[in-house]
C-alpha cells in the first residue's frame, strides 16, 4: 500500500515590482538654498547626503515665488475671528491672497508627486505646530502654514513630513517607506494597466499592507477582485485612497508579527521534507517573531517585512539602492531660485 504523502501546493511567488524613483517636493532651504527670510538656509543632511541619491527633488519656496526676496520681512500667521491671514510682522503687508493663489497653481502643476518635505514651523510651509498671533501677541502653536495647509487639503493622500521629525528614526522609516510605495503605485497607474497588473501589485504589497492596516488590506482585496467589472478610473481612485490611507498608519509590533506569520505559514504544511525550511531556519524564525513581540523602544516596530524579510529604512540601509542623484526642474521655463 502506497502511503506517500502528496505534496501540498507551493506558496505563490511574490511578483517583483519595478524600481521607481520617488518624486518628492521639498522646501528649497532644506537643500541648502539661501532663500530663508534672513538670507540663510536650513540644510538637512539627511535629505542632501542620504536621501538625495534615491529620489528626484522638486524644490519649492512659496515665499520667494510670490515675489518676496531674501532677506525679507518676517511673516506671521495672524488669526482674528477664526480667519487666518499671512502678514508681515508689523502687519503692514498682507500676503494671504497671493499665497493661496500660488498654492492652487503649484499643486496643479505638480500632479505626479510622491510626497513633500517641508520646513518646520514656517508660516507658509510648516505642516504643524506653527505659531499663530493675535493683536501682535502669540496665541498658540497649533497653526498650519498657509501653503502647506492648502496642499494637504488638495492632496490628502500624499505623505507630508517636516525635516525636524525626520531626525526620529521611526518617523523617518515610515515616511521613506510611504514615498517609495506611493511611487510604485503611481508608476502602475501611469501606464496602460490591466486587472492582472493590479492583482500582481496588490499581491506584491501584501505583507506591507498587513503590517500597516489588515482591515484596509481586505477591503482593497475586494476592490481588486472587481477589476475588469468596473470603470478603470473609478477603481483606480478607490484603490489609491485605500492604499494611501493604509500606509499612513504606522506599523505596530503585533501587526509585524501577523505579517511574519503569513510568511512562515506556507512553509509548515505537509509538503515533502525537501520543500520545507531547515530546522535551524524554523527555529530562527520563531526567535525573530519572539523578539518582535518583546521589542521595546523606538525601533520596536521596524519597517514592514518585504519579500519575506524585515528591512529597515534608515540611512545606509541596503533597501535604498544607490542611483544617481537628480533634481527635477519645476517647469520647462525659467523660474526664480526657490526654497
Amino acid at each position: 500500500m502506497n502511503t506517500t504523502t502528496k505534496p501540498g501546493p507551493k506558496p505563490t511567488a511574490i511578483p517583483r515590482q519595478q524600481n521607481v524613483r520617488p518624486r518628492v517636493a521639498v522646501s528649497s532651504c532644506l537643500l541648502g538654498e539661501p532663500v530663508r527670510y534672513n538670507g540663510g538656509h536650513s540644510r538637512s543632511r539627511f535629505l542632501t547626503d542620504t536621501l538625495a541619491s534615491h529620489v528626484d527633488w522638486v524644490p519649492v519656496c512659496p515665499e520667494m515665488e510670490i515675489g518676496l526676496g531674501a532677506p525679507r520681512p518676517t511673516l506671521r500667521l495672524v488669526t482674528d475671528g477664526g480667519v487666518e491671514r499671512l502678514t508681515t510682522k508689523d502687519g503692514g503687508d498682507d500676503h494671504t491672497a497671493a499665497m493661496l493663489a500660488f498654492a492652487e497653481q503649484r499643486v496643479a502643476e505638480l500632479p505626479d508627486l510622491d510626497g513633500w518635505v517641508l520646513k518646520s514651523r514656517s508660516p507658509s510651509c510648516g505642516p504643524r505646530g506653527v505659531s499663530r498671533f493675535r493683536k501682535g501677541q502669540p496665541t498658540d502653536r497649533r497653526g498650519t502654514g498657509m501653503f502647506a495647509g492648502r496642499l494637504m487639503d488638495v492632496r490628502p493622500e500624499l505623505p507630508v513630513e517636516e525635516e525636524g521629525r525626520l531626525n526620529d528614526a521611526l518617523l523617518r522609516d515610515h515616511f521613506v517607506e510611504r514615498i517609495f510605495a506611493y511611487a510604485r503605485l503611481r508608476a502602475l497607474f501611469a501606464g496602460a494597466w490591466t486587472p492582472r497588473d493590479l492583482v500582481a501589485f496588490h499581491s506584491a504589497h501584501k505583507l506591507q499592507f498587513l503590517a500597516h492596516d489588515p482591515a484596509r488590506y481586505r477591503t482593497a482585496g475586494r476592490v481588486v477582485a472587481e477589476a475588469g467589472n468596473r470603470p478603470a478610473a473609478e477603481l483606480q481612485d478607490e484603490y489609491t485612497e485605500l492604499f494611501a490611507a493604509a500606509f499612513a498608519i504606522r506599523p505596530s509590533r503585533g501587526r509585524h508579527v501577523n505579517a511574519m506569520l503569513h510568511v512562515f505559514s506556507p512553509m509548515t504544511d505537509d509538503r515533502p521534507p525537501r520543500h520545507r525550511p531547515a530546522p535551524r531556519h524554523r527555529r530562527g524564525h520563531r526567535r525573530l517573531r519572539a523578539r518582535r513581540r518583546a521589542a521595546r523602544g523606538p525601533h520596536g516596530a521596524a519597517a514592514a517585512p518585504r519579500q519575506g524579510r524585515g528591512h529597515r529604512l534608515s540611512p545606509g540601509s541596503d533597501l535604498l539602492r544607490a542611483v544617481p542623484p537628480r533634481t527635477v526642474p519645476l517647469t520647462a521655463g525659467p523660474r526664480p531660485m526657490s526654497g
